[in-house]
């Protein structure tokens, strides 16, 4: 493989909510906001399911998702959380999704780890330079499960890659942690990046997204 430099964010979206409320549809500000930062792969969670299109739109981006929790009548639940998105919080409906801006995505995986108390998914991509990037959102209030789950995701991805290098981000749920056979790039809280096969450039930061979400967005570059 010849050699690569990605610049890769993680953020977990909140349904598309603010902090404080906002009491409004925030989908233009988040597509701003992603817009205008520099990277080639993002990693996001809790998107609201009709979303990923329309940040891919914004961003110049193509986007790959899958679709996790309270997504049933999803018609309904659209109309009623993008005119009261405080209230319906997560009833709006759930997705993760995967972005990339000018790279090729060759291929795409999905992969349930769990059904209780909510559905969890691995996703993953692999890019045309052979690098493949999952995404993850562990299970919130049981650090034994989210641990489990985010091993079990570990060995996913590294199977899935094979020699190949990989990227593993997302809301792990857990503020430490350490993955087999994956190095840790960068993180904020319970948000993360590992990587096998690349090395962090510079210092990881988390970017200005102001009220928007009650997560930051992780940043990091890699290259190998």
């Amino acid at each position: 493989m010849a050699h690569v430099r990605l610049a890769v964010l993680t953020w977990n979206l909140y349904h598309g909510r603010a902090i404080p409320p906002a009491g409004r549809d925030l989908l233009s500000d988040f597509a701003a906001a992603l817009a205008g930062w520099n990277w080639d792969l993002a990693l996001l969670q809790e998107v609201p399911p009709w979303w990923p299109p329309e940040l891919a739109r914004a961003a110049g981006a193509e986007q790959r998702l899958v679709m996790t929790s309270r997504n049933q009548l999803l018609p309904l639940r659209r109309v009623l959380a993008t005119r009261w998105p405080d209230p319906m919080r997560s009833g709006g409906g759930g997705a993760n999704a995967i972005l990339t801006r000018g790279l090729t995505i060759t291929e795409h995986r999905c992969l349930r780890l769990c059904r209780l108390p909510e559905q969890r998914w691995l996703h993953a991509i692999r890019l045309d330079s052979g690098i493949w990037a999952a995404n993850l959102h562990a299970t919130a209030h049981d650090p034994g499960r989210a641990a489990r789950e985010a091993a079990r995701a570990a060995a996913l991805t590294r199977s899935w890659a094979a020699a190949a290098p990989a990227v593993l981000g997302g809301d792990f749920n857990l503020r430490c942690l350490e993955l087999d056979g994956f190095r840790h790039a960068a993180g904020h809280d319970v948000d993360h990046l590992f990587v096998t096969a690349l090395a962090p450039i510079g210092d990881a930061r988390t970017l200005d997204r102001g009220t928007l979400s009650d997560h930051a967005p992780v940043a990091v570059t890699l290259e190998g």
